[in-house]
């Protein structure tokens, strides 16, 4: 049920450089159960929207948790380990259309014994005159695909600027590859699909997607992706964010900066990071897109992707990319300097952090993946507001500027 907001103490890592965010968490709703997923509909109402991995939209309405979902389609979801209701993204003209759209995983309608399950997603609508309530008998299937295994399934769905909607698709499970998925382009999975889904039903492709006129599938925009299992928008440059979970050595965050024209290969199966990993067939480690970030097994074992900091409460944060790890529930904090990128740990939280949101005025969120009692906290940046100030003057004590002046 609904909780009020609150600090809670959490460990804070030692910042690596000096100067660094120093940041902290407040409970902002618990008694969820296992959630995956916080976002806002773009509406001007200020809800949040909380995804759980059974089946479950719920609403934050800036006081409670409501007690009845938003939707829920429990029974059509196939839940459990990696599956289940992984995404939702509302349309960008939500607050005229009333459109949203959901990934998750069901069950093959024809039976296929060699199927696991299939990838899902649809377009749903909102209730008329209820904006609390969706309608579950809208649901418009707009695309499906056929999974081979039970795990990387991907789940993030997002409209980039464009207003086109990107889907994040794993490599198909097991382990290594086995498909080789991620560099093939004649299949979907280990990918980043670019997709219009104003036009004709069920979506249309982009005229300028990178394979469109080229061997390869129209609606992959990027390719060498394991799983993809959050990414985002910067929503002030648009660059795109990717956090790739990593086999069993490495987890990285892979970067396209706005004004790529899509059709980056990332190197899985080849590369693991920075790092060879299976190059049977395989170029050069020049030949693929590394990461911007990565980190070890030591570190983490599953790498959540996160966002961009553009809200205005904390000054402290701007520009900083926030990101993290499922299994030991580190928060880094990556920077930009120049073209150079560096991440510094900022918390141990203590958390399954299984995603992070962004509200509308761009505050960020992080989701701990807790059975019955998961919950979803706000980041807040608890630095002292003096330090950006090596003299101190702006916080009154002109000690050290006088000192320059003599």
């Amino acid at each position: 049920m609904a909780a009020a907001v609150a600090l809670v103490s959490l460990v804070a890592a030692t910042p690596s450089v000096a100067g660094s965010p120093e940041i902290e968490l407040q409970l902002l709703v618990s008694g969820l159960d296992q959630p995956v997923v916080m976002t806002h509909a773009n509406d001007g109402s200020g809800r949040l929207f909380i995804v759980e991995q059974d089946g479950a939209i719920r609403i934050w309405d800036g006081s409670q948790l409501l007690a009845t979902p938003f939707l829920d389609i429990d029974p059509q979801v196939t839940s459990g380990g990696e599956r289940g209701l992984l995404g939702l993204a509302f349309h960008p003209d939500y607050a005229n259309n009333g459109w949203f759209f959901v990934y998750y995983s069901g069950p093959d309608p024809e039976s296929d014994p060699g199927v696991d399950h299939n990838t899902v997603v649809s377009r749903f609508s909102v209730q008329g005159g209820n904006p609390n309530q969706a309608d579950p008998a809208s649901e418009t299937e707009i695309f499906r695909y056929e999974q081979p295994w039970s795990n990387h399934n991907g789940g993030q769905i997002a409209f980039g600027p464009d207003g086109f909607l990107y889907i994040g698709l794993g490599d198909g499970g097991l382990g290594g590859d086995t498909l080789n998925s991620g560099q093939r382009v004649d299949t979907l999975l280990g990918k980043i699909l670019r997709m219009n889904v104003d036009g004709d039903l069920p979506y249309e492709i982009p005229a300028d997607n990178p394979f469109v006129g080229e061997a390869g599938l129209d609606e992959i925009w990027a390719f060498g992706l394991r799983n993809p299992w959050r990414f985002s928008f910067d929503r002030t440059s648009g660059d795109l964010f990717i956090g790739d979970v990593g086999q069993n050595a490495w987890e990285e965050i892979d970067y396209q900066p706005a004004s790529s024209s899509g059709g980056e290969n990332y190197g899985w199966r080849c590369y693991e990071g920075d790092h060879p990993y299976n190059t049977s067939g395989c170029g050069p480690i020049e030949d693929y897109v590394g990461p911007i970030f990565e980190y070890p097994h030591a570190q983490g074992c599953s790498i959540t992707g996160g966002f961009r900091y553009r809200g205005s409460q904390f000054p402290n944060l701007a520009g900083t990319y926030l990101y993290g790890d499922y299994c030991s529930g580190v928060i880094w904090g990556g920077t930009n300097d120049g073209g150079v990128w560096s991440s510094v740990p900022l918390l141990n939280s203590n958390l399954n952090i299984s995603s992070f949101g962004e509200d509308e005025d761009g505050e960020l969120y992080v989701t701990d993946h807790v059975s019955n009692n998961g919950a979803v906290y706000r980041i807040i940046d608890t630095s002292p507001t003096d330090s950006v100030f090596g003299d101190g003057f702006e916080s009154g004590d002109t000690t050290s500027w006088s000192a320059t002046q003599s």
